[in-house]
């Protein structure tokens, strides 16, 4: 398996506006990973999914009515999810091995009454 390594790094900068003072948050996430990983596979592109999901999420934090921000961050959400629910059909060790990796949640499956 890959190696995998994330790094934040929060460098805040304080500025002055007309009215306050306000704070701006800079999020960077590294991901360290092997050269042997496989970036076409389906671990790779939910890491990378995750990574963009935490920095958007936490410039969400501090820009609230950044609509497109919001929009962008639902649609990698919906892509992440797709693919892991290709992963849990697929495979389900390699998908509990990657969640528990990740410190995700699992995905909430629909049960039908029969």
């Amino acid at each position: 398996m890959a190696l995998l390594l994330l790094i934040s790094k929060i460098y805040i900068c304080k500025k002055k506006k007309r009215k306050g003072e306000f704070f701006m948050v800079k999020n960077s996430f590294f991901s360290i990973i092997s050269q042997k990983e496989n970036r076409g596979s389906v671990e790779f592109q939910v890491l990378s999914f995750t990574t963009k999901i935490r920095r958007l999420t936490s410039h969400l934090e501090l820009h609230k009515k950044d609509f497109s921000s919001q929009r962008g961050l639902r649609k990698i959400l919906g892509k992440r999810q797709r693919l892991l629910a290709y992963l849990s059909k697929k495979n389900i060790g390699r998908y509990k091995e990657l969640i528990g990796r990740l410190d995700i949640r699992e995905i909430k499956t629909r049960e039908f009454d029969v």
